[in-house]
C-alpha cells in the first residue's frame, strides 16, 4: 500500500485539535473525511507528527497517509484540498518509502508564538495581545535557562509520572518586527501545554512581574506557577517538523503580519 509524506497547515480556532476525538471537530478527521469523500476507501492510516492542542494552529504540520490508490500525487492533493474547509489546505503530498513515520522519524520540532503590542481587530485569532511593555532583554536571558535538556513537569498539563517530563530544548529565539514579538522555540519534542507555558512565564518576566532567574527554580522543582501564567493558544504556531538530511527552521520571521497603525 503506498506510502505518502503531507505537509499541512491550518487555522486551530475551529477545532479541537489535530488528533481525531469522539464529538469533536478535529482537523485529523476533516482529512479523514475528505480522504474517504475522495477515493471511496474506508482503510487507510493517518499519522500526524505531533498533535497541536485546540486553538494552535499550524503552518508545517508533517503527517503520512498509508493509502491504496491509482492517483498521482498531485492530484490526490488537489482533490482532497477541493473537499477540505478552507482553513485547512496540504501544501505538498509526495510519495515515501514504506518506512517513512511521520512522528517516530521526527528529530526536532520547532513552534513559534506571536505576541502583539497593540490591540487589533482583524489579527487577534493569531496573537496575543498584551498591552504592558516587554523588556526583550529580560525575557532572553530568562529564556536561556530553558535551553538543553530539562524537566517541564512544571510546563506541562499531563498526569504526573504518566510519561517522562524531560525535553531537549534545542534553542529558544525572541525577536521583534514592527508590532509583534515573536518567541520560536526548538525542541526534539513537546509536552501537553508546554510551550504555553514557557511564553506565559516569559511573558511575565518581560512585564516585571518575574525575575529572570525564577525559570530556573521553575525547572528544578514542580511549581504550579507556570501553569497560572499559560498563554492563550491563538498565538501559537507549529511551524515545523524536521527529519534527517533536511533543513532546519530559517529566519525568524511572523506567520500572520500585524499592519502599523
Amino acid at each position: 500500500m503506498p506510502r505518502f509524506k503531507l505537509l499541512i497547515e491550518y487555522s486551530g480556532g475551529r477545532y479541537s485539535g489535530w488528533q481525531i476525538q469522539k464529538n469533536a471537530r478535529t482537523v485529523a478527521g476533516e482529512i479523514e473525511r475528505a480522504v474517504v469523500d475522495v477515493t471511496r476507501r474506508r482503510e487507510f492510516e493517518l499519522y500526524g507528527a505531533g498533535r497541536t492542542d485546540a486553538g494552535v494552529h499550524a503552518i508545517g504540520q508533517v503527517a503520512h497517509l498509508e493509502l491504496y490508490t491509482d492517483l498521482p500525487s498531485e492530484t490526490l492533493r488537489a482533490r482532497v484540498n477541493e473537499a477540505l474547509p478552507a482553513d485547512i489546505f496540504i501544501r505538498a503530498l509526495d510519495k515515501v518509502p514504506h518506512r517513512f513515520h511521520a512522528r517516530h522519524d521526527a528529530v526536532s520540532r520547532s513552534y513559534l508564538y506571536q505576541i502583539s503590542r497593540r490591540k487589533t481587530a482583524f489579527f487577534k485569532p493569531y496573537v496575543w495581545w498584551i498591552k504592558d511593555p516587554l523588556d526583550l532583554q529580560r525575557m532572553r536571558e530568562a529564556a536561556r535557562a530553558f535551553v538543553g535538556m530539562q524537566n517541564f513537569a512544571s510546563f506541562s498539563a499531563d498526569e504526573p509520572g504518566e510519561k517522562s517530563s524531560k525535553v531537549l530544548v534545542d534553542r529558544v529565539e525572541i525577536g521583534d518586527e514592527g508590532d509583534l514579538i515573536l518567541v520560536r522555540i526548538v525542541g526534539s519534542h513537546f509536552l501537553w501545554r508546554m510551550v504555553r507555558r514557557i511564553v506565559g512565564v516569559l511573558a511575565a518576566v518581560g512585564r516585571g512581574e518575574l525575575k529572570p532567574d525564577r525559570v530556573a527554580g521553575f525547572l528544578e522543582d514542580r511549581s504550579d506557577v507556570p501553569a497560572t501564567l499559560t498563554a492563550p493558544s491563538s498565538g501559537l504556531f507549529l511551524e515545523g517538523v524536521y527529519y534527517r538530511g533536511g533543513d532546519g527552521p530559517g529566519k525568524l520571521r511572523p506567520v500572520v503580519s500585524v499592519p502599523e497603525p
